[in-house]
């Protein structure tokens, strides 16, 4: 096994640890590579999640308000309108 030396450890979240520690009845250390290893875990996760599309997220903060069905259909529909719309710019040509 290796060691590890960590310094400049704030002293509130050493005490935190340390309370946790010895809630479970484990070691410093111990407490320290579990929560090493579940922060690691946690980590992995959040990296081989796919991210949600623009879609997914309007979708999701429509769902937060209970603005979901017909109602978020319409407001989609509008949105997708509007960004079809010509808007008066001139067209960029490509060589």
């Amino acid at each position: 096994m290796a060691d590890i030396l960590i310094r400049d450890i704030p002293e509130p979240l050493k005490r935190e640890i340390e309370l946790a520690a010895h809630k479970v009845g484990q070691s410093l250390s111990d407490k320290a590579i579990d929560l090493l290893r579940k922060g690691m875990a946690a980590e992995r996760r959040a990296q081989q999640e796919p991210s949600l599309s623009a879609w997914d997220a309007i979708r999701s903060a429509f769902v937060a308000e209970s603005a979901i069905g017909d109602e978020y259909a319409e407001i989609m529909d509008k949105i997708e309108a509007e960004g079809k719309r010509d808007r008066g710019r001139p067209r960029l040509r490509r060589p």
